[in-house]
């Protein structure tokens, strides 16, 4: 519903902050990875994601939009709910997630306070497939991929949303991205769809 706030900071803390815009204060849980990248600013832009429930209206803001997506994913596992994804996200950064879940090291992820073991497992099953993760046979394509990551997800996401294999769209988009850094996501998919 909401894609993003920008206001005045008038209020922060590690777990939220309030945005003021036209009037209104907008009361936003945040995780700690934001709020290092806001905490200085008096002016902010919050990428948001809005939850509804019986008895409450959440809003949860993020400094990038790669952040976001991320607790979308995690909120997409069964039992993870926004606190339990904000406080995997204020342990870890999105690199060292995508890390945790490419080698399927469950014993430090449920190092998140409030997870266990299953429900560690769970989430490293879940999103394995759902997440673009560092290859590590492949150092050069890897960083090709997180040089260039938002525009490489969005045609990635694009290209599996279309029916493409993600295995077979991530190696063509690996290559496509390593013949030419500059691409846009539109160019980037063009050129995938004529080699696959």
């Amino acid at each position: 519903m909401y894609e993003y706030i920008i206001g005045s900071l008038s209020e922060i803390a590690p777990a939220y902050a309030v945005v003021e815009t036209g009037g209104i204060g907008y009361f936003i849980n945040i995780s700690l990875l934001t709020y290092s990248a806001i905490e200085k600013e008096e002016q902010v832009k919050l990428f948001l994601h809005h939850i509804v429930r019986e008895d409450a209206e959440l809003l949860y803001g993020f400094s990038s939009k790669e952040e976001r997506d991320l607790f979308r994913l995690l909120i997409g596992v069964s039992g993870i709910g926004g606190n339990t994804a904000r406080m995997i996200q204020s342990t870890y950064s999105p690199s060292e997630l995508r890390n945790i879940i490419a080698t399927g090291n469950a014993v430090l992820l449920k190092n998140v306070k409030g997870l266990g073991l299953k429900t560690a497992q769970k989430i490293i099953v879940d999103l394995s497939g759902k997440m673009i993760l560092p290859s590590h046979n492949a150092t050069g394509n890897a960083l090709a991929a997180s040089q260039h990551s938002e525009v490489f997800d969005e045609a990635l996401a694009a290209l599996i949303m279309l029916g493409f294999a993600k295995n077979a769209s991530e190696k063509v988009l690996q290559k496509i991205f390593k013949n030419d850094s500059s691409l846009s996501v539109e160019d980037a998919i063009r050129s995938a769809l004529k080699q696959l």
